[in-house]
């Protein structure tokens, strides 16, 4: 039998390889979580967006950034040659967004002379503190070969209508999503609740992200990776790679009013700014750099300011586009629900 693979990144790839699996493996690497994706783009256009988003954050130069989504596109449009697909995915919030976008694609092609499988786990048997496959051994990850299921009908449905509520541009859609019956996709409604999370707080104007790493440096954190390890530990489903977080404490290092700054008053440099991938970075070099809080820093954490007003958003989350306007979306913690907030009231 003649097999495809498609799972969350080059880790969990290269643990597959040394299990032993052999067919064709490949990763989608993209974190929909961040950047744009606007509503009713097919895939390739989809892709021209995300590539842009990947070359404008500085990870990759654009040339390569669309060539990795054009690679990547060509063989999941091929999968027709194969006689299963199978997703390898885990619980948290990047993965779940992956499921999304494929299961909506899947969901337009014919599939009658191609199974579709999905691993999906949020736990594994004598892991204690399982944040993903890529924690796994080699061994424990090809164990999993062949738990798969067949991708259903009400999971197809419910894939489509929350990849449509996440890249509509009024999230209200993504609470009519959760309001509905997500078992179908069982860590998808909790995924959903984390992204709505990342819209500014009512209070203080702060992403979750953003409120763990100040709290973090609060607590005593200086170096960059401990500031993130620290984070992470607060995560209820750990889904945040550190490269993304290291775009957060940039926008919080920045502006006339930052929230952090460095000893001397050096600018922050993220860790691409030390080496030419993420496999050669100097560690050492990055970790140098000692972060502290902001009289600002110290009153917008305690709610005594607002960051957005301070310093305006300008970024997406899926497609919503929140950006330097007099009004915009904030997450009321109280509630819990969206709120439409007056940002010059």
């Amino acid at each position: 039998m003649s097999r495809l693979h498609l799972t969350n990144g080059d880790a969990t790839v290269e643990r597959m390889r040394q299990g032993g699996m052999e067919d064709r493996i490949v990763p989608w690497r993209d974190v929909l979580h961040e950047g744009p994706i606007p509503a009713g783009l097919d895939l390739d256009a989809m892709s021209r967006v995300r590539a842009r988003y990947i070359a404008d954050c500085g990870w990759a130069d654009p040339k390569s950034a669309l060539e990795g989504f054009r690679t990547r596109d060509a063989e999941l449009k091929r999968f027709a040659r194969y006689d299963q697909v199978v997703l390898w995915f885990e619980h948290d919030l990047y993965d779940q967004f992956q499921i999304l976008q494929l299961l909506d694609w899947f969901s337009a092609q014919s599939t009658e002379t191609t199974k579709i499988g999905m691993i999906c786990i949020g736990s594994y048997p004598g892991v204690a503190e399982f944040h993903g496959l890529g924690v796994l051994s080699p061994d424990q990850l090809v164990s999993l070969d062949g738990s798969q299921t067949a991708v259903t009908d009400s999971q197809f449905e419910l894939a489509m209508r929350a990849w449509t509520a996440l890249s509509s541009p009024d999230p209200v859609a993504i609470e009519h999503v959760l309001d509905s019956d997500t078992r179908a996709l069982p860590f998808l409604g909790s995924a959903l609740k984390r992204h709505l999370r990342q819209f500014p707080s009512r209070q203080t104007g702060l992403a979750l992200t953003e409120r763990y790493l100040l709290e973090a440096v609060a607590g005593g954190h200086a170096v960059p990776d401990r500031i993130f390890a620290a984070a992470q530990h607060r995560e209820e489903s750990r889904f945040m790679g550190d490269w993304t977080f290291w775009q957060y404490m940039g926008r919080l290092c920045a502006g006339e009013q930052p929230l952090l700054e460095c000893d001397g008053g050096s600018p922050f440099r993220p860790a691409w700014a030390f080496g030419t991938s993420w496999r050669d970075i100097d560690r050492g070099g990055f970790n140098a750099q000692r972060l502290s809080l902001t009289a600002a820093g110290e009153q917008v954490l305690s709610g005594k300011l607002d960051w957005r007003r301070l310093q305006p958003t300008d970024r997406w989350l899926g497609g919503v586009h929140l950006s330097r306007k007099t009004a915009s979306w904030r997450w009321n913690e109280r509630r819990e629900r969206l709120e439409w907030v007056d940002e010059v009231a």
